[in-house]
């Protein structure tokens, strides 16, 4: 069976944070991975993905259009959409957001930004693994799983 190279829409979100980690590192060529994904916190879009905004938006355009993807002209089945509001309210209490509590008087990130900063990871992770999978490595650009 032909592996399919159309990106799952629960990979929408993980491939819109590993872009932006991805342009982060090209603006700043020195930045290890960690540190790029570090500078992420905090950005526009991850404040967007953190309130759950993003989701609500992608919700709404989908709504308006039936629930038919306009990249795939497919009808997005409900279970899909069930799945994607769990996975918005994971990115909210995973991303959890609270000004001036990244880091202690130690310089070390506290426990939720930690749990942030690992939430993002694997993120980036999973969307490396199936780029992989499809056998797409050209999209594989911060070798995470190497």
């Amino acid at each position: 069976m032909k592996q399919s190279k159309d990106r799952p829409y629960i990979l929408v979100v993980a491939e819109k944070i590993y872009d932006e980690i991805v342009e982060i590192k090209k603006k700043n060529s020195d930045l290890s991975t960690l540190d790029a994904i570090d500078a992420y916190i905090g950005s526009d879009t991850y404040n967007l993905i953190s309130s759950g905004k993003f989701h609500d938006k992608w919700f709404k355009e989908l709504e308006q259009n039936n629930f038919v993807d306009k990249r795939t002209k497919k009808k997005i089945p409900s279970e899909t959409i069930k799945l994607l509001n769990i996975q918005k309210n994971m990115m909210i209490k995973q991303l959890i957001q609270f000004p001036n509590l990244y880091y202690a008087k130690s310089h070390f990130p506290l426990e939720i930004s930690q749990r942030a900063f690992d939430h993002l990871w694997r993120m980036c992770e999973s969307y490396e693994l199936w780029c992989k999978e499809t056998k797409q490595i050209n999209l594989i650009k911060l070798n995470i799983i190497d």
